[in-house]
């Protein structure tokens, strides 16, 4: 692809607008692919795209770390941190990327064309599905128990997807970048028509209410992922059973014991905002006013 080569090899790495970049504008190359060769039903074909078209980044900036990581004489925690680090700032960069494409496309595309592009995922915003039940304000200790085991199937995916391909778990972060970007647009959107207020401000507000635990379930999923990608190529690239090779597998398998704590915490702070945030409660009933929900 072209951009790529625009800026030097490391800035991906070091770069985190760079790969916010990346984010919305191979999202935007997947939506309108999709929606030329597949219009319709060109919703998970996007996500395909935009997953596919990432996946040589991804594969560029794993092969750097592996570099960095054979360069070192002695693996330590730090360095393995620091390492993981630069790949968790890549990941959450362009799930914010591709958010923002799919936020804004639904708020100020026609309504029909939105329900085209988007159905898949405003099907689950308007209850096909589990996240259905997570933006109708409504927090139980069963809703609580069906967020974190709906979560960590898709973090446990995530997992055995990485370590299975390598970099495989960036279709769902992509997917997940998707459905909160539609369902956040979508709400917002809605709740402006009904209201007569500015739909970017509402979901400014929105964005600013689900921010944290967004972030920490977004953060969850990436960790999970670099954990099985890591091992994956330590496998291929390490003897096996070697000291190197116990020590790099030992700190990926703590990096996922990170990731499912980071998704308990994600579910208490989606349940706490679910309660409390009387705007984002506001804008969600003002949302399904409009829809007749």
């Amino acid at each position: 692809m072209v951009l790529e080569h625009i800026f030097p090899e490391d800035w991906l790495e070091r770069k985190g607008m760079f790969a916010f970049i990346l984010g919305v504008g191979y999202s935007i190359i997947g939506i309108l692919i999709a929606s030329i060769l597949f219009p319709g039903d060109p919703a998970l074909v996007a996500v395909a795209f935009t997953s596919l078209l990432l996946l040589p980044e991804l594969y560029k900036l794993f092969s750097i770390e592996e570099r960095k990581e054979r360069m070192e004489s002695k693996v330590s925690m730090k360095a393995l941190w620091r390492d993981d680090w630069e790949l968790i700032r890549v990941y959450l960069f362009l799930f914010l990327g591709i958010l923002l494409v799919y936020s804004v496309g639904t708020m100020v595309m026609p309504a029909f064309e939105t329900n085209t592009l988007f159905r898949e995922q405003l099907e689950i915003r308007l209850g096909q599905g589990f996240a259905g039940q997570a933006v109708a304000g409504v927090f139980n200790s069963d809703l609580f128990w069906s967020l974190l085991n709906n979560n960590f199937l898709v973090m446990l995916a995530c997992f055995i997807m990485a370590l299975l391909t390598g970099d495989g778990a960036i279709f769902l972060i992509t997917w997940n970048a998707s459905v909160w970007g539609t369902i956040f647009g979508f709400t917002a959107k809605t709740a402006g028509e009904f209201s007569g207020q500015n739909p970017f401000w509402l979901f400014f507000i929105v964005i600013l209410s689900v921010s944290v635990h967004m972030i920490i379930e977004i953060l969850s999923y990436i960790l999970a992922a670099i954990s099985g990608a890591v091992i994956s190529k330590d496998v291929l690239m390490e003897e096996f059973a070697s000291d190197r090779f116990m020590e790099v597998f030992g700190f990926n398998l703590y990096l996922l014991l990170f990731a499912v704590v980071a998704l308990i915490l994600g579910a208490v702070t989606e349940a706490i905002a679910l309660e409390h945030y009387y705007w984002y409660h506001e804008i969600i009933r003002m949302s399904l006013m409009a829809v007749g929900g």
